[in-house]
């Protein structure tokens, strides 16, 4: 569309909440409704690599019909490999065998696509583009998807990685330090949250003692995600930002495996995109 030329999409995290960003896409997808440039972190750009493919329906076939395999999510993946997702079904084993993905496709694909990713060892942010010749999708959405605890931290190009979402849980600052002053962002939580301190503090620095730079970033997650909620409702004041976020109360959490929720999740993004889709396109054009 050529009045979202100059515009770029801001995916955030959130473990199975993402199914609501996968709804949100579907609807752009079925619309013809691409961005120039996207960036995600964690779920956000699991959800963002399938749009950008053009797979209509693999999101909803990947994260809410495939969701109840304990393969995906359990205690038995935690018990036996330390991780609760299955990271290697999630980002080997269902990509290339049960529901392929259109490489080529995304590789043709003309938009810029950005994940983020957090360095266990300086704690900073860091980023990987489509067009660098080194993109690794899979092993980038992999680390990117990480979460601390429950995944194990992913060696990628020399770096120690884990969940883009520690260090930047919504990379609207990113987008605009890269040129694009007019951002629409997919929340996953409703309006009126804020992130609390976490109450494990003494759990990360014995899990990550290793990694002082990661705990610090881990330790100040909820100031840094409020801070940036403050931020995004300054910029959406300005007009500098539009955003969609669940409108109705989540029932979904990180680690959801009820597919009929999901499923429902899916479809209310789905149906906030319908309904806001007159409004964003008159956002768009001014």
């Amino acid at each position: 569309m050529s009045d979202a030329a100059s515009i770029g999409l801001v995916l955030e995290g959130g473990g199975m909440r993402g199914v609501y960003t996968a709804g949100v896409l579907e609807y752009f997808s079925e619309h013809d409704v691409y961005f120039p440039y996207m960036i995600g972190v964690s779920a956000g750009a699991c959800m963002g690599a399938s749009y950008l493919s053009r797979q209509l329906g693999r999101n909803r076939i990947v994260n809410v019909e495939w969701v109840s395999d304990p393969r995906y999510i359990s205690w038995k993946n935690l018990w036996k490999k330390r991780q609760l997702f299955g990271m290697d079904f999630i980002f080997d084993e269902i990509p290339n065998k049960h529901v392929p993905f259109d490489y080529e496709a995304f590789s043709a694909s003309p938009e810029e696509f950005v994940i983020g990713t957090t360095d266990c060892e300086t704690g900073e942010t860091i980023y990987y583009r489509k067009s660098s010749p080194d993109f690794d999708l899979l092993k980038l959405l992999r680390s990117s998807s990480s979460l601390p605890f429950i995944a194990p931290i992913v060696e990628y190009g020399g770096r120690k990685l884990l969940d883009g979402g520690i260090s930047d849980p919504i990379p609207l600052q990113k987008a605009q330090i890269d040129g694009y002053r007019r951002n629409l962002l997919i929340l996953t939580r409703n309006e009126d949250y804020r992130k609390s301190a976490g109450r494990f503090g003494w759990i990360a620095e014995r899990a990550y003692r290793k990694y002082p730079k990661l705990v610090e970033m881990m330790l100040g997650r909820h100031k840094r995600y409020n801070e940036t909620l403050d931020y995004i409702a300054e910029q959406e004041k300005s007009g500098a930002v539009f955003v969609i976020r669940p409108q109705e109360t989540l029932v979904v959490g990180r680690m959801e495996r009820d597919p009929a929720k999901l499923d429902a999740l899916y479809r209310q993004g789905y149906e906030d995109a319908k309904r806001m889709m007159p409004q964003l396109r008159e956002w768009m054009e001014g």
